[in-house]
């Protein structure tokens, strides 16, 4: 018997294996790459989100992001928040970049659409406000 291929259980195991990848994870990794674009203040979500993230006392890596996935390909809308004096169509464009790179090269997932929603903007003295309370 060669030892190379895979006999017994190891066979059936690989043969029918597969990797699944959740929205929260792609969401993660969605929202984590948005926020390192410069212009990007953060992510919002909506006051339920919010109200949930609080009553649990956790954060919500996902916050600002809806995942659509299916066969393999994947769809993102994210809603942020840009600086005060940055130029919103360059960001989104940035952002929708960043976004599909990172998703598509950790998570070998095809994406069709990153859509942009700017729900505010964000003045510095209210980004430095922000960041004592945390």
């Amino acid at each position: 018997m060669s030892g190379d291929q895979p006999t017994g259980t190891d066979a059936g195991i690989r043969a029918e294996s597969e990797v699944k990848i959740s929205d929260e994870v792609i969401g993660a990794i969605a929202s984590t790459a948005a926020c390192q674009v410069q212009g990007v203040a953060g992510m919002s979500s909506s006051i339920v989100g919010d109200l949930g993230g609080a009553i649990l006392g956790r954060k919500n890596p996902t916050k600002g992001v809806r995942v659509i996935s299916n066969d393999g390909e994947v769809a993102l809308d994210l809603y942020l928040s840009v600086r005060y004096g940055a130029r919103i169509p360059e960001v989104a464009y940035k952002v929708q970049e960043s976004v599909k790179k990172s998703v598509e090269s950790m998570t070998d997932l095809k994406v069709t659409q990153v859509n942009i929603h700017v729900q505010g903007v964000t003045f510095q003295e209210q980004a430095n406000f922000d960041a004592e309370d945390q």
